[in-house]
């Protein structure tokens, strides 16, 4: 078999069709979505950007929004890298998910003691709470479409955590993570956060849990 002429070739591909991309192949069956760090939604990383622009149109950040990066000190925010990854989603017209709310980890110990280092009481640990998920989610009220409110609140085998938030405030927390969050923007479509949840028993507890 004669192989095409070059010429012929390289009109081929001139008109051949490109590959959709990955969020216009699923467009309006589900988001394509990206966890990104610091330095992509900055735009410095030159590799990984252009993929990102033209693959994706839902992302989360990697630690941004986490309380220990956004809320490190009782007094005293830092937004600046939380206000850059709204504004990369923005940019490029991408539904932003606000990852997270309240989680047991990467939260300093301050926000669960008093000034003499002593467990807060159960309604002042709610009060910190609302003010934490109101200053946050209520900062990028109608720009953030979409929050984990509450992040692996359940063991491996589908029971609660006995994390400070469950043994301080109960395991009504959750209702009050959510209840305040909507309270910062009613429009917002708000999630409660797990992995592992294709293993059973974490499952069935995850499913009793939003029952």
């Amino acid at each position: 078999m004669k192989s095409l002429p070059l010429v012929l070739l390289a009109a081929a591909l001139a008109h051949a069709q490109p590959a959709p991309t990955l969020k216009d192949a699923y467009q309006g069956i589900f988001r394509i979505g990206a966890a990104l760090n610091a330095a992509q939604f900055e735009e410095r990383d030159p590799r990984s950007n252009p993929i990102i622009a033209a693959q994706f149109n839902t992302i989360s950040p990697e630690n941004a929004l986490k309380w220990q990066s956004i809320h490190p000190r009782v007094d005293g925010y830092n937004f600046d890298p939380a206000d850059h990854y709204v504004a990369f989603g923005e940019k490029y017209k991408m539904f932003i998910i606000g990852h997270c709310l309240v989680w047991h980890s990467q939260t300093p110990r301050w926000v669960f003691q008093n000034d003499a280092g002593e467990p807060l009481t159960r309604d002042a640990l709610l009060a910190r709470m609302r003010d934490h998920i109101m200053t946050v989610a209520g900062r990028y009220k109608g720009r953030i479409g979409g929050w984990d409110v509450v992040n692996e609140a359940l063991n491996e085998d589908g029971t609660m955590r006995q994390s400070p938030w469950y043994r301080i405030i109960g395991d009504d927390f959750l209702l009050k993570a959510f209840q305040f969050a909507h309270e910062a923007d009613p429009n917002a479509e708000l999630y409660y956060n797990d992995s592992n949840l294709e293993n059973e028993a974490k499952r069935r507890g995850a499913v009793e849990l939003i029952r």
